[in-house]
């Protein structure tokens, strides 16, 4: 991958969209307008512009890259425009959601995604475009192989040029863009800040460093470089901001100093470079940085909470997550809009973001039914629902989730009922995450068409299962039972939307022989 200086990781939220409305091959570029028409069909097409005069295929090519395979560039230099073509639908979905939240920086320049209405491109045999597809065999031969095994899924972060604090929080808000953080430690060593990071899976270690080596943080500053680690796993027995598992969340605070088992890593530990203090080596910027409005944000309630720390006072440029705002700790609340009025229900959400994190309440607005609150049981959790969530299809509806200024979510007082749209489910028997170290942490991954289900008893075949989940009218493509456990299945869907569905309908159905089917999403295919 191709390093990028001048870009930022940290930036700030999308605009509205936009939507080219011509033929997409390399010979019409004088006829090419573009006219805003909301959001439009999804298409394997998508439609950048805004990119700045000197932009490189390969940058252009690196915004899509983490989804997926790019198949196709048609550059517009002329028109400061180009056309990503990507493997499949739901990779350039994925492409446009994860952009509706955060504008996407090249060359400290934003630049704004969109679909395209071209369902592929067409590409000619001009200079221009011999040039971008060079660049796309080249990129394509670096990209992520699934059939090569990363080396470990751990990875060793160093930060260069630390003009501004780091924190633990900033670098797992970065890192949880390529797959579920399990642990992660920070220190310093040889005067370095360093980082020690934990994924499930050694192919989320490998997109994560293909993606993100050699990449600044901040505006000119604070380069990630990035290498596989020799540990195979890290040891934390304390959760502070110096180390933190995510998966023990009943682990003490200890006094500040993670006590690791590797003895290589034991000495590495010294009074951190992240004080309470302003960091004075930062005084010497100009004071041109400030930080950038969440502007013309299409989805109500999306704010841009205060930094922390010593970061509040540093005005840096949109210091906003590789996607979304930091959630505060204490920030549990999000915002989901653009549901469907007629078809959605507490359960129905509750079950959903169930599988994200546990769901203590929720409450579908009363005067507009199309929005709802959602209460994780802790911010950490708020943020990978809204992640792995946003621009998902809901009943035939694309999601929108934001972080809600609300910090709890208020229970209707007594005798005054709402119709049922508030609900309580803080002792709730599903919730997935309540036992410390449970394996579930390690189990989280982005909607998919194919289920993994759980659970299954001995006298339930393959018929009943294929028959359970086209009964709701969704089509089952495939099913495969897993060759050593027949408590466990594979079940692919026709689509993303109607897996969500079948889960949300399926997941804790009774089987009978006292066994509760458990549902969630997987990262295999049949």
């Amino acid at each position: 991958m191709m390093e990028r200086g001048s870009d930022e990781l940290f930036s700030s939220v999308s605009s509205g969209p936009y939507i080219m409305s011509t033929t997409a091959n390399g010979n019409d570029s004088k006829k090419f307008k573009g006219d805003i028409r909301g959001p439009g069909t999804p298409s394997r097409v998508i439609h950048v512009r805004k990119l700045p005069n000197d932009v490189t295929e390969a940058e252009v090519i690196s915004l899509g890259l983490p989804f997926g395979d790019v198949t196709n560039l048609l550059m517009l230099k002329a028109k400061n425009q180009a056309f990503l073509e990507m493997n499949s639908e739901q990779a350039a979905q994925n492409v446009v959601g994860y952009y509706s939240t955060m504008m996407p920086f090249i060359r400290n320049q934003p630049v704004y995604v969109q679909f395209s209405n071209h369902k592929e491109l067409k590409t000619d045999h001009s200079p221009n475009q011999e040039r971008a597809q060079a660049a796309l065999r080249a990129l394509s031969g670096s990209h992520v192989d699934p059939s090569v095994a990363a080396p470990s899924a751990v990875l060793r972060v160093v930060v260069e040029n630390l003009m501004y604090p780091v924190s633990l929080d900033a670098l797992c808000q970065i890192f949880s863009k390529f797959g579920t953080v399990l642990r992660i430690i920070v220190f310093t060593k040889n005067s370095q800040f360093q980082a020690l990071l934990q994924y499930p899976d050694g192919a989320s270690a490998q997109a994560a460093k293909l993606s993100l080596d050699g990449q600044n943080i901040y505006n000119c500053c604070c380069t990630l470089r990035i290498s596989f680690s020799k540990l195979t796993s890290l040891n934390v027995k304390y959760n502070n901001e110096k180390s933190r598992d995510f998966t023990r969340p009943d682990l003490p605070s200890g006094d500040s100093q993670p006590v690791m088992e590797h003895p290589a890593m034991a000495t590495a530990f010294t009074p951190g470079i992240i004080s309470a203090a302003p960091y004075t080596a930062t005084h010497a910027f100009p004071p041109t940085f400030t930080i950038q409005p969440a502007v013309s944000s299409p989805y109500p309630g999306l704010t841009v909470p205060a930094l922390p720390g010593t970061l509040a006072s540093l005005s840096l440029p949109g210091a906003t997550r590789l996607g979304f705002p930091p959630i505060p700790a204490g920030h549990c609340v999000v915002l989901v809009s653009n549901l469907n009025p007629e078809r959605v229900t507490p359960h129905c959400l509750f079950i959903l973001f169930g599988v994200y994190g546990d769901v203590t309440r929720v409450k579908i607005l009363f005067n507009k039914k199309e929005n709802a609150l959602v209460q994780m049981s802790d911010s950490t959790q708020a943020q990978l629902a809204m992640s792995h969530l946003n621009g998902q299809r809901l009943h035939g509806k694309p999601l929108r989730i934001t972080l809600s200024k609300h910090i709890s979510v208020q229970l209707p007082r007594e005798g005054h009922e709402d119709q049922g749209l508030t609900k309580d489910y803080s002792n709730s028997p599903l919730h997935r995450f309540k036992k410390p170290g449970s394996k579930n942490y390690s189990n989280i991954f982005p909607p998919s068409a194919t289920l993994h289900l759980s659970n299954i008893p001995p006298s339930v075949v393959e018929d009943d299962l294929k028959m359970l989940f086209s009964s709701s009218g969704a089509l089952v493509k495939a099913f495969k039972f897993f060759q050593k456990d027949h408590k466990m299945a594979l079940i692919q869907m026709g689509s993303v939307e109607e897996a969500i569905e079948s889960l949300i309908e399926f997941h804790n159905h009774d089987l009978g022989e006292n066994h509760h089917l458990r549902v969630s999403f997987s990262k295999s295919s049949i």
